[in-house]
């Protein structure tokens, strides 16, 4: 056991003596900060919980990662080291390759889209996967589904605009939609994005839109173009033994508690929020959301790059679950 995991087991095991006296202990581990809206709709659902199953389960939330790093998560549920987990979808890197399918550009990222894909034959065929991977996922919570193109030299309005730029990139899938507009796309850790961008070792960042008020990339970047371009789920997943010894009842109190996270997630409007637009205007940026026609040629020169990787990278069981997304 490394320190890391030494000092997470002692964690739980202090604040396990304190907990009520519950029937059952949920311990949940995630990465996000407090002010993340995923942190606050799982506090919300620690509440749901012991509503929802008449105070048998006590949910303790372990946030920030201050149990296990974010491609730790995964294992530490798997082990049963804790209950739950809310992990990014996209952790799941290469050891399930399939769930690159919600970074396909333009692909389920709309509300109507994230509704639909939630109760689908394509979800349910990840949920299968994941559980051959020794977790049960229980809710897919809308993490977010826009980004953010900032620049200096010139705005990125349409593929040609891409040609040249030197990028900060977001995953191998994503970028080869990039790379067929013409970018190079550099990987880079989101907490490095800002000074390579104001020494110019980069020309251009990607993040989201509130991360880009958030990070201050206005200081360091005159454009920024947005866009409804892909969709980030937060899976809240329990390790399997710990749930099949629970009572049917407080399965569905839980199951029920979870389904609320997950309806609050999904995206409000279509399109970028206009206040998160107006963030950044305020400041001094030149940010706006593409126009319906901008988007409309950027996913005519990304999705198919992407598809075709995706599927390329993932054989048969990948073009099967597209095969279901068209289905939606």
């Amino acid at each position: 056991m490394n320190f890391r995991s030494f000092v997470g087991a002692a964690a739980i095991a202090l604040i396990g003596t304190s907990a009520w006296a519950a029937d059952f202990t949920m311990r949940l581990s995630h990465q996000f900060p407090p002010t993340h809206h995923t942190a606050i709709l799982l506090q919300q659902f620690a509440k749901d919980v012991a509503a929802d199953t008449n105070g048998k389960v006590k949910v303790q939330i372990f946030g920030a990662a201050q149990l296990y790093a974010p491609k730790q998560q995964i294992a530490a549920v798997a082990s049963g080291d804790v209950e739950a987990a809310a992990v990014v979808n996209l952790q799941w890197g290469g050891t399930l390759p399939e769930m690159g399918v919600t970074l396909i550009p333009y692909l389920v990222s709309s509300p109507e889209a994230q509704r639909a894909f939630i109760k689908s034959a394509a979800a349910q065929f990840l949920d299968d996967k994941m559980l051959k991977h020794g977790v049960k996922n229980i809710g897919w919570i809308v993490d977010t589904n826009d980004l953010i193109f900032t620049s200096n030299g010139h705005p990125l309005n349409t593929p040609a605009d891409f040609k040249g730029v030197k990028i900060r990139g977001l995953s191998p899938l994503f970028d080869k939609g990039l790379v067929a507009m013409g970018a190079t796309p550099v990987v880079m850790a989101g907490s490095e994005t800002y000074q390579a961008l104001q020494t110019g070792v980069i020309d251009a960042g990607i993040t989201g839109v509130q991360a880009a008020y958030s990070r201050k990339f206005y200081e360091v970047q005159k454009y920024g173009r947005a866009a409804p371009i892909f969709v980030a789920f937060d899976n809240l997943v329990v390790n399997p033994a710990w749930w099949n010894k629970l009572p049917k009842d407080v399965q569905d109190g839980i199951t029920k508690a979870a389904d609320k996270a997950v309806s609050a997630s999904i995206t409000p409007t279509d399109g970028i929020d206009p206040k998160d637009i107006e963030n950044l205007k305020r400041v001094g940026m030149d940010a706006r959301a593409w126009t319906d026609a901008e988007n409309a040629a950027i996913k005519a020169a990304m999705q198919p790059a992407v598809r075709k990787a995706f599927v390329d990278q993932t054989g048969a069981e990948g073009q099967k679950l597209l095969d279901l997304v068209s289905k939606m």
